[in-house]
């Protein structure tokens, strides 16, 4: 599920800004935080520039890495992400036929598991939606009797179907309420900018306005807030006006698909849309080649953080922007992904030839778990790395499953595949490093990467900030790309081994207890890491032979023995 991350709720101040000395959009250096060396400016960034001097001084040539992106689609035509989208070798464009034989007609680009001759999915329901309205009528319907024979013959789906109420009850409820505060808000802002008149936003000039209405006193009560917001104070009226109004139209096109249809019982779109019977997961040939979809704002921005080209005056880039290509395979809505869509995605990208797996979504149940378990193994089985994000409910995921997830219990002491790396998400702030939103532990956690203001790649060829673990993933992603595209032979479990291993660590606020790294990556110091312990050469990369490491000249991380 895309999570919305505004600043703050109004109401509750903006405690969660990071404090800026200049307008975010000025900041070029801001743009580019997470590319930076912790060693020269402390600032906890992922050492982009020194892994590829390190790496070509070994004399090593790169090889492209298929980066395959499992989001809500990519504009494939953005100026910043054109050139490094992958092509389908096999499959001659828009000619109507399935050229390579894979059973995806004219997918150049990827592919969309949201889509069908009736069009796209833009919103979907929350899976917690759809298993209640699966299971009530076995579990709760009128049939007492019923009910309890189904409760006991059905232990694991009715413990899911009570676990799915308990969300669905909660959460329904605070996206009707969010949709009313936001909308609510959204209704006083011209009171605001009337209000300020010629003076700017300072606590100062707002201890000077009178309200003489109860709306005009909610407006002072939110000017109140937002001025506490960097990126707000100091603005004129129209400047305040026009700043709450993109904020508000950021919640409101948040919480009114979800109040209206994510928590829906009666909302549908997969039928008329897609066609496919979603509860036979053995069906693989659905969908389009419509690669963008009705929003593709979350998974552009993630392509664009691995391997995104600096475009015109924006100074942006990705991890992995001189070797990676970006395979978009659509499977992710406004909502929650579903399973189906999920597994049959890591299967395409897997078979097209992508070795790297962005995956920056999740959700609490899994009624599919099990399929794409197997897809998992699939992966791991042809040396496909599979990168998550840990999620974005501040939650121990220990405590709190988050789905997919790599272990099969919570309390299993190891992962049961060795080629995924889970992502939390940590800020410029050494400080106050683990981002507020992040997810963590420190079994299930692998490492922490940039995910806070966060500049890249968004839809109509513009850039925005986004934070997220949604935005740590493809960090990682891109840092593996870069490994893989200098070192080819590296197995998923020793570029996992090579990143946790040589991660900054850091003591701030517990940060060391977090995850199973301690600390944030480092590409240049995993490059490094690598080459002396895993590299071998081979005919189409040059180096000089390496002497045998012994085996206690590192610290070796057995991902099956965690």
């Amino acid at each position: 599920m895309k999570k919305l991350l505004i600043a703050a709720a109004f109401y509750a101040g903006f405690a969660n800004v990071a404090a800026q000395t200049v307008a975010p959009e000025q900041d070029n250096d801001l743009k580019t935080w997470y590319h930076k060396d912790f060693a020269t400016t402390k600032v906890y960034g992922v050492n982009t520039a020194n892994a590829y001097k390190f790496l070509e001084s070994k004399g090593l040539k790169p090889k492209p890495v298929i980066v395959g992106v499992l989001d809500s689609g990519v504009e494939v035509d953005h100026p910043g992400l054109m050139k490094n989208m992958w092509k389908n070798p096999n499959e001659i464009p828009n000619n109507g036929k399935d050229d390579d034989g894979n059973g995806y007609v004219d997918d150049i680009y990827g592919w969309n598991f949201l889509g069908g001759k009736n069009g796209d999915i833009d919103v979907d329901n929350m899976e917690v939606t759809r298993v209640v309205k699966k299971f009530q009528p076995v579990f709760e319907g009128q049939d007492s009797a019923k009910n309890k024979e189904n409760q006991a013959k059905y232990p694991d789906d009715f413990a899911m179907y009570m676990k799915s109420k308990e969300i669905f009850t909660k959460k329904s409820q605070e996206a009707k309420q969010n949709l009313q505060m936001y909308t609510m808000i959204d209704g006083v802002i011209p009171d605001m900018v009337r209000l300020l008149g010629n003076k700017t936003l300072t606590k100062e000039n707002l201890a000077t306005i009178k309200p003489s209405t109860q709306q005009e006193a909610m407006a002072l009560q939110v000017l109140a807030q937002v001025a506490s917001d960097p990126q707000a104070t100091g603005k004129s009226a129209d400047e305040v006006g026009k700043y709450m109004k993109d904020q508000m139209k950021e919640a409101i096109d948040y919480f009114k698909p979800q109040a209206e249809k994510g928590y829906n019982l009666d909302f549908d779109p997969r039928k008329e849309i897609v066609g496919d019977n979603y509860d036979d997961y053995s069906e693989k040939s659905y969908g389009n080649n419509h690669y963008e979809g009705p929003d593709a704002k979350h998974g552009t921005h993630v392509a664009g953080i691995i391997a995104g080209l600096a475009n015109g005056k924006e100074p942006q880039y990705g991890v992995a922007s001189r070797v990676a290509k970006i395979m978009t395979v659509r499977a992710v809505p406004d909502g929650d992904e579903r399973d189906k869509d999920v597994a049959n995605a890591i299967r395409y990208a897997v078979d097209n030839g992508a070795k790297v797996l962005n995956m920056s979504f999740g959700k609490p149940v899994s009624p599919g778990k099990n399929v794409v378990w197997d897809a998992f193994k699939y992966a791991e089985s042809k040396g496909v790395l599979l990168v998550k994000a840990a999620g974005n409910e501040n939650e121990d995921i220990a405590e709190h499953q988050y789905f997919p997830t790599n272990f099969k219990s919570q309390t299993d002491d190891k992962p049961f595949i060795n080629n995924m790396i889970v992502v939390g998400a940590n800020t410029n702030d050494a400080d106050k490093l683990k981002a507020s939103f992040s997810n963590y532990d420190a079994k299930m956690v692998d490492v922490f990467a940039p995910g806070d203001q966060i500049y890249s790649t968004v839809p109509d060829g513009k850039y925005e900030y986004l934070q997220g673990t949604s935005m740590a993933s493809p960090v990682v992603a891109g840092a593996a790309a870069v490994l893989l595209a200098y070192m080819p032979n590296l197995t998923p479990a020793q570029v996992i081994e090579s990143l946790v291993n040589t991660a900054n660590k850091s003591t701030a606020n517990g940060f060391d207890t977090l995850s199973r790294s301690n600390g944030v990556i480092d590409t240049a110091k995993a490059a490094e890491y690598a080459y002396a312990h895993f590299y071998k050469a081979d005919n189409s990369s040059k180096s000089s032979k390496l002497p045998v490491k012994k085996q206690k000249d590192r610290k070796v991380i057995d991902r099956t023995k965690l």
